[in-house]
């Protein structure tokens, strides 16, 4: 356990969390939404602090990041908890347990052993992914410090819902986050996740005016967040809002947790969906879990030369030179390509 970051004491031992937007306002002896932050006596702790549930060495396209050091190697960790309640998650094992039994469980790895499994695995990069990292923000802090004097990167795998707060604290810090953007109505976030569109959207804005690398994914759910005009709305934003250089990943979804009547995404919808984001003028758009298709390649935007083939995780060709396109000489935009 160890004494939370950025929360403020109230009257009668309260406390108020300014990690996420959630804003939770936490009595004595409770938990935050996210389950996983307590007040005890007037003092707000993190209780994932000492517990890692995962730590694995995985590529960086399975983030997915395609413009974040291409080919190279990420150490993945994550704790349990979530601050979304999302009715599809993928990942509910150990996203949902602590506000649903109050079960938390992992083991402690300290940041320096982090940072070592990460050199000793030859990793490029540290990602703090699988559930949401704001709720471990502390245990990624510490590690992301350590981590920057060992020469490695940092990058966040999130929903896109800490606050202003924590981004200003983690300045320098982060250096690439993919952000899933999982609709672009309001609507779908109250119902299917317990959050607002409204918080996402401005982490979005501010992720890239601080100068983080920002690559977002939609996973696309029949029926719930795949409807045309919604569709064509969300590229447009990406483009006009965060720029038309942003990767958008659109996924293919799967039947998990409490959304089982649903089908699988159907491959044809996903294509379409990649066009209307070509078609707003995004020069990067991939689909995701279709490991069959040919739509993950990377495509200079100012000759169309194929720079990046890739087969599901694996770069089997790499053309970039010094970071442009050795055709025509375009800047791919990204991080240490």
């Amino acid at each position: 356990m160890m004494e939370a970051a950025l929360y403020e004491k109230t009257v009668s031992n309260g406390v108020r969390c300014r990690l996420c937007r959630h804003n939770c306002k936490i009595e004595d002896g409770k938990r935050g939404f996210c389950g996983v932050r307590e007040n005890k006596g007037g003092t707000l702790f993190s209780l994932v602090y000492d517990k890692v549930i995962s730590a694995n060495v995985d590529p960086i396209e399975k983030k997915p990041f395609f413009h974040f050091a291409p080919g190279s190697k990420s150490f993945s960790i994550a704790t349990m908890g979530c601050n979304f309640r999302c009715t599809f998650c993928q990942n509910y094992s150990i996203s949902q347990p602590p506000h649903e039994t109050g079960e938390i469980s992992g083991v402690a790895y300290t940041p320096e052993q982090i940072v070592s499994m990460a050199l000793e695995a030859d990793c490029q990069s540290i990602a703090y992914t699988y559930t949401e990292p704001t709720i471990f923000y502390e245990l990624a802090r510490d590690t992301m410090i350590l981590a920057k004097k060992a020469g490695l990167l940092n990058v966040f795998v999130t929903n896109g819902y800490m606050s202003r707060e924590m981004l200003d604290d983690a300045r320098g810090l982060i250096d690439g986050a993919n952000v899933d953007l999982k609709a672009f109505n309001d609507n779908f976030y109250t119902r299917y996740c317990q959050a607002r569109l409204k918080g996402v959207i401005d982490s979005l804005k501010y992720i890239k005016e601080i100068g983080i690398w920002l690559e977002v994914t939609t996973l696309l759910i029949p029926s719930l967040n795949d409807d045309a005009s919604e569709v064509k709305a969300m590229a447009a934003f990406i483009k006009d809002e965060l720029g038309k250089e942003t990767p958008w990943h659109v996924s293919r979804f799967f039947p998990r947790y409490k959304e089982l009547d649903l089908p699988p995404t159907d491959a044809a919808t996903l294509r379409k969906v990649r066009q209307v984001g070509l078609d707003a003028g995004l020069y990067y758009v991939y689909t995701g879990n279709l490991p069959w298709e040919q739509l993950e390649k990377t495509y200079c935007p100012g000759c169309s030369y194929m720079l990046i083939d890739r087969a599901g995780y694996l770069i089997q060709k790499y053309a970039i030179k010094d970071g442009r396109c050795p055709k025509c000489g375009y800047e791919i935009e990204g991080v240490k390509l």
